[in-house]
């Protein structure tokens, strides 16, 4: 299919490789379009180059389980075949048993937090865990997101905890001991007292703000945005451009999956008609992103899940794809010629076959 930008250099995601001093890398895009591959393939990629890589999925449909086939959970689990990578799933929202047991009390009293707040409970859940995170020596950390909604509300966390701790100073102004007298009377004693929840919002606040900084330094943080040459997805995409520019995080690599290339065995009118439609929005896209680095994937006829498979669709990130058409290898060549003489040999057989049968004529 001919492009109208045959003169632009296709992009890879070596410059995410070789930018050696990125801590946090996001991937992000709409549902459905191959975040998780896309980020289980990055993590793959700088284990290659990288000290020690943590991928975590803040998807609740945690499908890293699903694409290294091996079961992960909220503790980093090392990947199967390696060495250097490790993997976990954070649930984003607060679980009731990281609370403490027989705390109804407090239960209710972040339940009303979170309902006063929207986001509040995502926003403690995912402190926690930077805390964790933050207490490991991982060289780079790769997020593999949830769709885009939700990935912009990470990026609001810290104001999200502002109007939190804003919201219990005002309820401690306004009640004086009523929150130290409650924990007494449900007998939860010193660790769930008011000094303790605000010692703990507080702590979270100061990860969360030590972290932002981070996110905001283009030099520590990209995002990565996953998308495929549709119109849904073009739009989204611009959508999770702006915001992120809004936010002020780093972002210049998109990855288009599941492109369909001209195959020379392609004759399939549906595809043909599906190459010309995507056709459309891949040239919105190298002209709306000019500046990106924009990486082509391939569709394929089977699902890309467990390590080897995934190690074998990596060389797509770093390689443009080739379609058939120009990868004239020299086995390819050789089969060509040697059908090409079978096909000369039969001729000629046949040729031999009506002379001799003229002549008995």
């Amino acid at each position: 299919m001919a492009s109208e930008n045959q003169d632009i250099p296709e992009g890879n995601v070596q410059n995410i490789l070789e930018q050696e001093s990125l801590k946090w890398v996001f991937v992000g895009g709409k549902g459905g379009v191959g975040k998780t591959t896309c980020s289980s393939i990055l993590s793959i990629l700088l284990a290659s180059v990288r000290s020690s890589v943590l991928i975590i999925s803040t998807d609740p449909a945690h499908n890293l389980s699903d694409a290294f086939q091996q079961r992960f959970t909220k503790s980093p689990t090392l990947v199967t075949g390696f060495t250097n990578l490790y993997a976990m799933e954070v649930d984003p929202t607060v679980e009731n048993e990281d609370m403490g047991n027989n705390n109804d009390g407090m239960d209710s009293l972040f339940s009303e937090l979170s309902n006063a707040i929207p986001g509040i409970d995502e926003a403690m859940s995912f402190a926690e865990m930077l805390k964790l995170v933050q207490t490991m020596d991982y060289s780079v950390i790769v997020f593999d997101t949830a769709p885009t909604g939700h990935t912009l509300r990470l990026l609001q966390f810290p104001s999200t905890l502002e109007k939190g701790l804003g919201k219990m100073m005002s309820l401690k102004n306004k009640f004086g001991g009523l929150l130290s007298q409650m924990t007494r009377i449900f007998g939860m004693g010193d660790e769930f007292g008011e000094d303790a929840i605000m010692g703990r919002l507080e702590g979270m606040k100061d990860v969360i703000e030590q972290v932002n900084k981070q996110f905001k330094d283009p030099d520590l943080t990209t995002f990565v945005c996953v998308c495929i040459p549709e119109f849904l997805s073009l739009y989204e995409t611009e959508r999770l451009v702006q915001e992120l520019t809004k936010f002020e995080i780093d972002t210049h690599n998109i990855i288009i999956n599941q492109v369909l290339f001209d195959e020379e065995d392609v004759e399939s009118k549906l595809l043909k008609a599906r190459m010309q439609m995507q056709q459309k929005y891949l040239d919105q896209f190298y002209m709306l992103y000019d500046d990106f680095n924009i990486t082509k994937l391939p569709l394929l006829p089977e699902e890309v899940t467990g390590v080897e498979a995934l190690k074998s669709f990596s060389h797509h990130f770093v390689r443009p794809y080739e379609p058939s058409t120009h990868r004239n290898t020299v086995e390819e060549l050789e089969r060509k010629v040697s059908t090409l003489r079978q096909q000369l040999k039969d001729t000629e057989t046949e040729l031999e076959k009506l002379r001799k049968g003229k002549q008995k004529i």
